[in-house]
Formats: C-alpha cells, structure tokens, sequence
C-alpha cells in the first residue's frame, strides 16, 4: 500500500472535522472544550503510557534528537529571514514567525502510530518532549520580548510532564494495576481521532490579507526547508529506518494550531498565523507522504 493511501484515513478525518465545523455553525463551545480534553487529559494518558512501557535507549535516541532539533534550529534561523526580506510589522512578524518551526503534536502521533505502531510512539514522544520547551520559549520570547513565567508555564504543560513522568516511571521500573492500565489506554486510543477532528475544525479557510508572499515563504521553510534538513541530518547520522521516520516525520509536520491561540492572547496578528496554520496543514497533506515516501526510498538505498 502507497504512503498516501496508508495516510488518507487519517487526512480524512482532519477534513471531517473542518466539514462538522462548518455543519454545527454554533459549536464553537464543543470544540473549545474537545481541545482542552485532548490537551489535559486524553493526550498526556497516550505518552504517559507509551513512555512508561517503552525501554528507552537514551544514547542511542541521541542522534534522533539531533536530527529533529537541528533541523527546528534551521527552521529558526530561515523563518528569521522574512524579517529583511518582506519587512513585515512587528505584530505580523512574531505571529507568523513561530510557524516556521512549530508543530502540530495531534497530527504527529497520529501519524507515527499508524505508520510504526506502539514501537514509534516512544521515540516521537521523546522528541516532542525536548522540542516543546525549546519552540515555546522561542515563540513566547519573540511575541513578548519576555522570559516573564514562560518556565513556570512549561513546567505546568502538561504534554511534558507526561512524557517526563512516563520516562521515569519506565526507568523506576515502576508499575500500576491491569485496570489502570486499561482505563490509560482507553483514554490514550480516544485521543487520536478526536485530535484529529479538531485540527480540521481549526482551520480557517479566509483571505491571507496580502500576506502571500510571507505566508509561502513560512510555508516553505515549515515543509520544505526543514525536513530537507531533518533527512540530511538523519543520513549523515546514520539512524536506523525506526529513528529516520520520526525525525523526518516530525521535521514535515505542519504548524501547530496553538500558534494561533498564542498569537492571539499576547496581541500579535492572529490572522497571519491562523492563515499560514490553515494553509500548512492543508499543503502537508500532500508534502507528508512524499517525505515519507523519500525516507522509504532512502533507506532502500542505504
């Protein structure tokens, strides 16, 4: 089976979403609500248990993270670049800025679950744990100049503490009760589709407002740039096929949504950021199974 037809379920589901969306004109309270859901509980019960279960190799994981870090530290420094080149009012810029180098966690871990199953999510969850503290405080200091409780509120993010105290209940040896277990993983199996509902419902398919020219030139670097570099990074590596797919895979996710939501709340311009989420997550379906379509070439070659 082809990458993009092992893809389409999923890909389906975000475009249902947008779909309910717009049929339920009057739920923006039931979304609001899904996401915090998804956020605080069924999300952190997914890499609760996928960490805590899995033996995590830390020295062999190493070069994995470097390949996903440094290719987010690329996608920095290029998203940069739009400040010279569009010159772009500070609002604009820090809005849309972040999305060069964000990503979209719900549709990470539905991917890579389908893709490798129980034995991806470990791996992908480690790499969202380091990369999230790392694109938040860059965001937030670019939105407000300010390191002003960005640690206090990391130290409360709740995708973090999962994936830490999965890690170390793993590494403790610890265990729980087979109930606690199975009410765990009923919870984590429910955050996936519902994620990807949401994301659909996200998505705001307005004008760019003469933006075009910034929006392609974040999308780019967000798609293009920075997956090139995650599977250049990952081949001057060496990584295993296992490693190869989550740090490219996280590389060529499309921004996060919660880009938007920050934008909004420290007063930038979260119309630039809504458009080029919007536009990103519809152009990664198409740029996310030709990535994973290169990985799968690359690795027949090695």
């Amino acid at each position: 089976m082809s990458i993009a037809l092992l893809l389409l379920p999923d890909f389906a589901l975000i475009l249902f979403g947008l779909a309910l969306k717009h049929w339920f004109e009057k739920g923006e309270a039931f979304w609001s609500g899904a996401e915090r859901l998804i956020y605080y509980v069924l999300f952190p019960a997914l890499l609760f248990t996928s960490n805590a279960r899995a033996h995590i190799d830390f020295h062999a994981a190493m070069p994995m993270l470097v390949a996903g870090i440094g290719a987010t530290a690329a996608g920095m420094l290029l998203g940069w670049l739009a400040k010279p080149m569009f010159k772009p009012d500070a609002p604009t810029f820090a809005a849309g800025y972040q999305c060069a180098f964000r990503f979209n966690t719900y549709i990470g871990l539905a991917l890579i679950s389908r893709l490798d199953g129980d034995a991806g999510l470990a791996p992908m969850s480690l790499l969202f744990g380091v990369a999230i503290p790392l694109v938040n405080v860059v965001a937030v200091w670019t939105l407000a100049h300010s390191s002003a409780n960005i640690f206090r509120e990391l130290a409360k993010n709740p995708l973090i503490i999962a994936t830490v105290g999965g890690i170390l209940f793993g590494v403790l040896g610890l265990d729980l009760p087979q109930p606690a277990w199975q009410i765990l993983n009923r919870l984590g199996g429910a955050s996936l589709p519902l994620a990807l509902l949401a994301v659909g419902a996200a998505l705001r398919l307005r004008g760019s407002g003469g933006y075009r020219g910034l929006i392609a030139w974040w999308l780019g670097v967000k798609l293009l740039a920075v997956p090139a570099c995650a599977f250049a990074l990952a081949y001057a590596l060496q990584l295993d096929p296992l490693s190869t797919h989550c740090a490219v895979l996280f590389a060529a996710l499309p921004p996060a949504t919660s880009a938007y939501i920050l934008a909004v709340r420290m007063g930038a311009n979260g119309g630039i950021a809504a458009s080029v989420i919007s536009a990103g997550t519809l152009v990664g379906m198409l740029t996310l199974p030709l990535w994973l379509t290169a990985i799968g070439a690359g690795v027949t070659l090695l």
